[in-house]
Parts: structure tokens; C-alpha cells; sequence
């Protein structure tokens, strides 16, 4: 064997200078054709992306510059077939090689693309996106099924945001493979599986981490898109990043940008939940409180108004017959007199029927008393519960809100009782 020092040496930073110099120097101008995949348009404006075919790949760079001066800029996608011209790279901290691309022609969509294209136009004529199909989803679910990878942080970051938000909610995961051809068979598998279970879910979402367009293509499959869009269920759908699009977003109830999102979507928040019944609570309290109070000021006033034109009436008519009676003859003087003892009887039945309408008001007016004192947070203390309130007057919901030695106050149905406290369990 040779020794060692027959050979060319160089340092990790000396082979990679020679090694760019080599390619640079030989391969500054080239056209290259292949197909678009993992674009990427950085807030800097530069373009990264992968160039390939059905051989090989190679990573490409497309400057800010040159991408404002492309003309088939908005064409530049993942699955769609360019030439590029440029020059061949490398990146000397990484050690990579790259085509820096200058400038892009389109000659077409690739093979996938053009395969999604197709389905999708085939889905929506048959009116599988309809959005009049789309149901909307529970306002507070009791329960939630997943469909998706067990293994990452897809999972344990929808079960995060979900527990963290509505912590009441039963969650349950069907796992699934995410990638690959035999994805959406296991999708499908879970989706029947939710749909047929004992255990009834009230929303399920369908989800994914980002990827390149050929990571999420399983999501596109004709057969499991048919099963989304069928589903008895309503489904979210979270597949990849904001910007990705499949054909299960589509068949879906609703889209969610990300898994995260999805989370969010599906649950309220508890505490703003309690807030808003709290508030409809003291609303609704209070308009029934009003209403009785306006009740009650009409029906004093009615009552008034009629006693006193029946008063006026009667008194006045009783002094014009004392002023006709002596005049006339006696047979008539008799006839009037009966007239008089009729108009008394009128008068004590108007009184009769004045004292019943005020008693069956007032009957009423009791049972509406007795509704709005059910309502009433104090109600619930004439069934043996308690309200403890803190040295500043705050109601205490939470064990962990107090420490020993303070001074609590609790109010029962009769009277109020001033504590220390002296242990507690959280």
C-alpha cells in the first residue's frame, strides 16, 4: 500500500473551495428541467425548492432579484415542470451543492398535480364541496376522536390546547398512517371506525404536520375523500400548513389551517363559557325584576283610575235622583226607587269583580316573585348551600385562591359566619 503522504491532503475547507471551484468553473450556465417540490418563499423574498424527476433530485435557489423579474412567477408551485436556467453552487458551510437559479420557464404541471387537478374538477361537479353539505359544528362537544400519527407532536399538541380550553371534554385517538400508499386505507379504516363505534363522537378532526406536496398526496385519494365528505360526523380537517391545500380540506366541514387551529376550532373556552352564562343569568334576573315592578305600577293605576269613576259616578247619581224623587208622582218615586236599589247591586258586584281581578293580579304577581327568586344566586342557600367570600369581598371558587391563616366569610340562608382558615386540599 502507498504511503500516506503519495496522496493529495487537504483540510475539510480546502477539499470543499476545490470542489466548488471544479463545478463552478465548469458548470456556470445551465438548463436544467425537472419538477418543482417543497416550494418555499421566504419574508427575505428568496426561493428555495427542490428540483427532480423520476431519477434524482438536486436542491435549488432562487434569489429575491430574479424572482421579481420571472414572469411565470405565480406558476412556480409545488408539482409544476420548469426548465431553469443558472449556474451550479455549493455552499461551502454545509457542503451542499445547489442550482441558483436566474431565471424559469414552465413547461407544465407534474404528474401529481395534474392527477389532483383532475379529481378535484371530477369531485365538485358531482358537488362533493358543496358548501350547502357542510354542518356546522357542536357548540360544546363532549367528545372528540383524533385521526392521526401517534407518534410525533401532532397529537400531544391538539390534546394540549383541547384539555387547556375545555377541560370536560373526552378525547379518544384512532391512529393512523399520516404518509405513504398505505395511508389512506388506515384513514379510512378510522374514519368507519368513529362512524360505527359505541363510543359517539361529537366532532372528529383529521390531521397531519406539514410536508412537501408528495407527503400530503395520501390526503388527495379518491376513496378517502369519498369517506370524509360521507361521514354521519362533522370533520375537521388539518392537514399540513396554512398554505397547503388537499382534497380532504375540501370534503370536509371545516378547514384549520394548522392542527393547533383545528383544536381551537373545536372547543369553547371554559371560563368565557361560565362567563357569558353568568352574565345571561344576571340579564335575565334583572328583566324579570323589572317587568314585575312595571306590572305592578299598572296595576295600582288601573286600580285607582276605576275606583274613582265608580265613586264619582254612583255619588252623582244618587244626588240627581234625590233631586227628582219629590217632584214626581208616587208610582214613579216607587220605580225610581227600585232603579236606586238595582244601581247598589251594579256597585257592590263592580266591587266584587274589582277585588277578585286584584286577587288573582296579585296571585300572579306572587308566582312571578317566587321565578325570580329561583333565579337569584342567594336562592340556592335555602337548600343548604353556602357562599364564602374572601377579606375582599370576592366570591372563593378555589381552594388554591386561599392560605392559612386568612379570614373568610360565609353567608348561609339565615346569617353569616366568619372563618380562619386553617388547612385546605387543593
Amino acid at each position: 500500500m502507498a504511503e500516506a503522504h503519495a496522496y493529495p491532503h487537504f483540510t475539510v475547507t480546502s477539499l470543499t473551495a476545490a470542489i466548488k471551484e471544479a463545478l463552478e468553473g465548469g458548470w456556470s450556465r445551465i438548463v436544467v428541467e425537472g419538477e418543482i417540490s417543497g416550494w418555499k418563499r421566504y419574508p427575505s423574498g428568496h426561493c428555495y425548492f427542490t428540483l427532480k424527476d423520476e431519477g434524482a433530485q438536486i436542491s435549488a435557489v432562487m434569489f429575491s432579484r430574479a424572482f421579481e423579474s420571472c414572469a411565470a412567477r405565480d406558476g412556480l408551485k409545488d408539482g409544476a415542470k420548469v426548465a431553469v436556467f443558472g449556474s451550479l453552487t455549493v455552499y461551502p458551510p454545509r457542503g451542499n451543492y445547489q442550482i441558483t437559479v436566474l431565471r424559469v420557464k414552465l413547461s407544465g404541471l407534474g404528474d401529481l398535480m395534474q392527477k389532483y387537478l383532475e379529481l378535484k374538477e371530477k369531485l365538485e361537479k358531482e358537488g362533493l364541496f358543496d358548501p350547502s353539505h357542510k354542518r356546522a359544528l357542536p357548540t360544546i362537544p363532549r367528545r372528540i376522536g383524533l385521526i392521526t400519527s401517534e407518534a410525533g407532536a401532532v397529537v400531544h399538541d391538539m390534546c394540549t390546547v383541547i384539555t387547556r380550553r375545555f377541560p370536560a371534554v373526552e378525547i379518544r385517538l384512532c391512529p393512523a398512517l399520516v404518509q405513504g400508499a398505505d395511508a389512506p386505507a388506515t384513514l379510512i379504516s378510522a374514519l368507519r371506525y368513529f362512524n360505527t363505534a359505541e363510543w359517539e363522537a361529537d366532532v372528529l378532526i383529521i390531521a397531519r404536520g406539514g410536508g412537501s406536496f408528495e407527503d400530503l398526496f395520501c390526503f388527495n385519494d379518491e376513496h378517502l375523500v369519498r369517506e370524509v365528505a360521507s361521514s354521519k360526523i362533522p370533520i375537521i380537517s388539518a392537514v399540513g400548513h396554512e398554505t397547503d391545500f388537499t382534497l380532504c380540506d375540501f370534503a370536509a366541514d371545516k378547514r384549520a389551517g394548522t392542527p393547533s387551529i383545528a383544536a381551537e376550532i373545536a372547543v369553547p373556552v371554559l371560563d368565557e363559557l361560565k362567563g357569558r352564562i353568568k352574565d345571561l343569568a344576571e340579564k335575565a334576573s334583572s328583566i324579570l325584576s323589572s317587568r314585575a315592578d312595571i306590572a305592578t305600577q299598572r296595576l295600582d293605576h288601573a286600580l285607582a283610575a276605576l275606583s274613582s269613576s265608580v265613586s264619582v259616578s254612583y255619588v252623582e247619581a244618587a244626588r240627581r235622583l234625590e233631586r227628582i224623587i219629590p217632584r214626581l208622582e208616587p208610582s214613579l218615586a216607587l220605580a225610581l226607587g227600585a232603579a236606586s236599589a238595582a244601581l247598589d247591586g251594579i256597585f257592590r258586584r263592580l266591587s266584587q269583580a274589582c277585588t277578585l281581578s286584584f286577587q288573582a293580579f296579585s296571585s300572579r304577581l306572587e308566582k312571578a316573585h317566587a321565578q325570580l327568586q329561583a333565579y337569584s344566586p342567594y336562592g340556592v342557600l335555602e337548600r343548604g348551600y353556602s357562599i364564602t367570600t374572601a377579606a375582599d369581598g370576592t366570591v372563593v371558587r378555589d381552594a388554591s385562591a386561599l392560605k392559612e391563616g386568612d379570614l373568610v366569610q360565609t353567608r348561609f340562608s339565615k346569617g353569616t359566619a366568619v372563618s380562619k382558615v386553617v388547612d385546605k386540599n387543593n
